[in-house]
């Protein structure tokens, strides 16, 4: 079997630190005018992927700037781990499974957060071979590569091809929507795997 497990509210806090990086270059920032800070603002917790119902941007180039060419190595190399103990379990769950299944590391990444998630990778000390980037428009070459994916992400738990599994890494942004098989905490991985 060919495991996915997504980085994005699976292995990092994304959203976290996406608030404290637009937090720390926005609103408290001393070399930025009262008027200039008068344009942003946090509109409600980050609690959807969904970043601009959330953070007050002029628009949505301002918004994609900020992500993925200005504060990128910022929010993806250097957010945290969902969990403090995030990497110990993936290389436990990797051990006790690399003989048994392909496992690899999925992620929905555009531009400079490619190498970015890469270093957030190393830096955790990541042994898992395989990374697979997509994005929407290479969506269906993820879905090629995996049987079963632990996500987080909402889109992907209701739109996923009926011939592969889904597990939901459980969040605030999806506590709303049922799946058959759901986790919080990843070293639960290895007891829905092995219902499959």
């Amino acid at each position: 079997m060919r495991i996915g497990i997504e980085v994005n509210g699976v292995l990092r806090d994304t959203l976290n630190k996406i608030e404290q990086v637009y937090s720390k270059f926005y609103l408290d920032n001393p070399l930025i005018t009262e008027e200039e800070k008068s344009q942003y603002e946090i509109l409600s917790p980050l609690e959807s992927l969904d970043i601009s119902k959330h953070l007050k941007f002029k628009d949505d180039d301002e918004l994609y700037q900020f992500l993925y060419t200005e504060h990128c190595m910022e929010i993806f190399g250097h957010a945290p781990s969902t969990e403090m103990s995030t990497f110990n379990d993936l290389f436990d769950f990797y051990l006790g499974n690399r003989d048994k299944h392909e496992i690899l590391i999925v992620s929905d990444e555009i531009g400079k957060s490619k190498p970015a998630t890469l270093f957030f990778l190393s830096k955790f000390g990541c042994q898992i071979e395989k990374v697979k980037f997509y994005s929407q428009l290479t969506i269906n070459s993820m879905w090629y590569e995996v049987d079963v994916l632990l996500t987080a992400n909402p889109e992907l738990l209701l739109n996923y091809p009926k011939d592969k599994k889904i597990i939901k890494f459980n969040s605030t942004y999806n506590k709303d929507i049922k799946t058959e098989y759901s986790v919080s905490f990843l070293k639960q991985l290895n007891e829905v795997i092995d219902k499959l």
